[in-house]
C-alpha cells in the first residue's frame, strides 16, 4: 500500500510545487504580452501634473482668502492629497522607475513632503502585509487599535469603552474612517521620531517638518482660527474617509489565514484578496485598488496594465481552481461591515476558510 499510494508529506510538497508552477506559468503569460513593462508616458504626467494641481489649490486658496467658502477648497485638498497618495504608493512598489532609488526618492516626496506620511513607516507596514495578507500573526492590516477584523483580536479582554464599540462596530466602522487621516499622520510621525531602523531618516523628518509646520502656518496665516480649525477638519476627515473606502474592499471580509498554515504564493494572494469591479472612472477614483487581485499578485505592475491583467488573471485561476473574488462597490462595502459586525457580536466563525478545511482533511499544511 505504502508503495501505491504517496503520503501526507508527499502529497503536500507535490501540492507546493503545483503551487509554484502555477504561478511562474502566470507569470510567464503576463510578461509575454508586456504587462510589466514601464509606462513612463503615463506616470511622468502624473508625476508633473500632481505639483502643478496641489500648486493651482495654494492659489485659489490664497485668492478666496478668510471665507466659509474654503471648506469646498478642502474637499478638494482631500481629493489632491489622496490621489498622490496613491501615486505614491505606485512608485513605492517599483511601478514607476526601474531604478529603486529613484522610486524610493519619489515615494519620499510624494509621501512626506506632499501628503505628510512617512514612507518609512509605510513601507515598513505595507511590505508585511503583502508578504502575508490576512494572516494572524503576520498582517498588521488586520490588527487595528479600534475595529476588531478578526475573532482572536475581538476575543481580547478590552476595557467597557472599547467592547462597546466592538458590539457597534459594524455600525460605527464609516465613522471611524474620518478619524483615519489624522491617525496616519501621528503614526508617521511616531515612527521618524522613534527608535528602530528607519533609511532617510533626517531627510523623512525634514520632509515632515515642511509639509506640516507650513501647511498648518499657511491655513491659518490666510483663514481665522474658527475657520481654520473647521477646514483642517474637514480636509483631514474626508481624507481619511476617501484613504479608508479606497483600501476597506481589498482584503475585509475575506479568509483570515491561520497562524499556523503556510500557503503557495498564488493561492496566498488570490484567495485573500477582493477585487471591485467598475468602469475606468472607478479606477481612477481608486487608484487602481479595485484590481487587489493583480496588484498582490504583481505589486511592480504598472496601474494601467491592471486593468488589462484582470481577466488573463480570473480565467487562469477559474481553470486551475482558484477562487477568483470579484464584486461591485456598494456590495464590497456591505461584505465589509456584515462581516466586522459578525466579528464585533463575538463570533467565533465568521468565515470559513476553504484553506483550511483544505489543511486539515490532508492532515497536514499546505506549504510554499
Amino acid at each position: 500500500m505504502d508503495g501505491i499510494r504517496p503520503t501526507i508529506r508527499t502529497r503536500t510538497r507535490d501540492r507546493a510545487n503545483r503551487g509554484s508552477s502555477s504561478f511562474t506559468d502566470l507569470a510567464q503569460q503576463i510578461r509575454s504580452r508586456g504587462l510589466l513593462r514601464r509606462r513612463y508616458g503615463y506616470y511622468w504626467s502624473k508625476l508633473v501634473g500632481a505639483p502643478l494641481v496641489l500648486a493651482a489649490c495654494l492659489v485659489v486658496f490664497f485668492w478666496i482668502g478668510d471665507t466659509w467658502w474654503q471648506l469646498f477648497t478642502a474637499a478638494v485638498l482631500a481629493v489632491v492629497f489622496t490621489q498622490i497618495a496613491f501615486l505614491g504608493h505606485d512608485a513605492a512598489h517599483r511601478q514607476i522607475f526601474v531604478s529603486g532609488r529613484w522610486n524610493d526618492w519619489t515615494s519620499l516626496v510624494l509621501g512626506d513632503l506632499f501628503v505628510g506620511m512617512s514612507y518609512g513607516w509605510w513601507q515598513h507596514k505595507h511590505t508585511r502585509h503583502h508578504a502575508n495578507p490576512n494572516k494572524l500573526g503576520a498582517d498588521p492590516d488586520i490588527e487595528l487599535p479600534v475595529i476588531a477584523v478578526t475573532a482572536e483580536t475581538a476575543a481580547r479582554h478590552h476595557s467597557p469603552g472599547v467592547q462597546w464599540l466592538r458590539a457597534h462596530q459594524g455600525l460605527l466602522f464609516f465613522p471611524i474612517l474620518f478619524l483615519e487621516g489624522i491617525s496616519l499622520h501621528a503614526s508617521s510621525v511616531r515612527r521618524v521620531v522613534t527608535r528602530g531602523r528607519l533609511e532617510r531618516r533626517w531627510v523623512e523628518i525634514a520632509f515632515l517638518s515642511i509639509r506640516m509646520i507650513g501647511y498648518l502656518v499657511i491655513v491659518f496665516l490666510v483663514l481665522s482660527p474658527g475657520i481654520a480649525f473647521v477646514f483642517l477638519a474637514v480636509q483631514l476627515g474626508l481624507f481619511g474617509f476617501y484613504m479608508g473606502i479606497a483600501f476597506a474592499p481589498n482584503h475585509k471580509g475575506m479568509p483570515v489565514v491561520p497562524r499556523d498554515l503556510t500557503l503557495d504564493f498564488l493561492r496566498r494572494q488570490v484567495m485573500m484578496s477582493r477585487n471591485v469591479r467598475g468602469t475606468r472612472i472607478l479606477d481612477v477614483a481608486m487608484g487602481g485598488l479595485n484590481y487587489q487581485i493583480e496588484h498582490h499578485l504583481f505589486p511592480s505592475m504598472p496601474r494601467p496594465h491592471l486593468r488589462r491583467a484582470a481577466p488573463i488573471i480570473a480565467e487562469y485561476c477559474r481553470v486551475q481552481g482558484v477562487p477568483y473574488t470579484q464584486t461591485g462597490l456598494f456590495a464590497s462595502y456591505a461584505i465589509v461591515v456584515r462581516y466586522i459586525n459578525r466579528v464585533g457580536l463575538g463570533e467565533r466563525d465568521v468565515f470559513s476558510c476553504p484553506l483550511a478545511d483544505q489543511r486539515l482533511a490532508i492532515g497536514a499544511p499546505i506549504r510554499s
